[in-house]
């Protein structure tokens, strides 16, 4: 990914930033967003038949950042793994797609290559991360909680102790 896509990244739309939004300083979500935009401006000029084509293509591919960024929301590490595990679904469904696309003539074979290096950089990104998330699980090191060291007076909530 380019420092220029890299700096739009980090400082997104959106200037809010919590625990929950941590999702958004993972490569392989970074990288699923530059997919997407990409597979977008393969599939966006097809023609009326193939707009069925285009769009579940567009949606398998959607649907990997979309299930990174869940998957980290959702806090405990089996559901994480999880959605990573239909993110990486995703990824071979669209793999699937583009080679289909290309073995009818349907997209460029310059557009094929940009598009199946990015998703096969995902797919590495996805597994190694599952991998890293395994062993956490594993050693018993995931912290699951949102318990930050901040005073909740501005939330009008009371600190429990344990």
């Amino acid at each position: 990914m380019d420092a220029d896509l890299r700096d739009r990244l980090e400082n997104w739309e959106s200037p809010n930033r919590n625990l929950n939004r941590g999702y958004r300083k993972l490569d392989v979500w970074r990288d699923a967003i530059e997919y997407y935009a990409v597979t977008c401006g393969i599939f966006r000029g097809f023609p009326y038949e193939l707009k069925r084509v285009a769009a579940n293509q567009m949606a398998s591919v959607d649907s990997i950042h979309r299930n990174v960024a869940e998957g980290y929301c959702r806090r405990s590490i089996k559901e994480y793994i999880q959605f990573l595990y239909v993110a990486l679904g995703s990824a071979g469904e669209s793999v699937s797609g583009l080679h289909a696309c290309r073995r009818a003539d349907q997209i460029e074979a310059q557009q094929f290559a940009s598009a199946d290096a990015l998703v096969y950089k995902i797919e590495n990104g996805l597994k190694r991360l599952i991998e890293s998330l395994q062993r956490k699980s594993a050693e018993g090191t995931w912290e699951d909680s949102f318990v930050i060291r901040e005073s909740n007076a501005a939330y009008g909530a009371e600190v429990a102790h344990d």
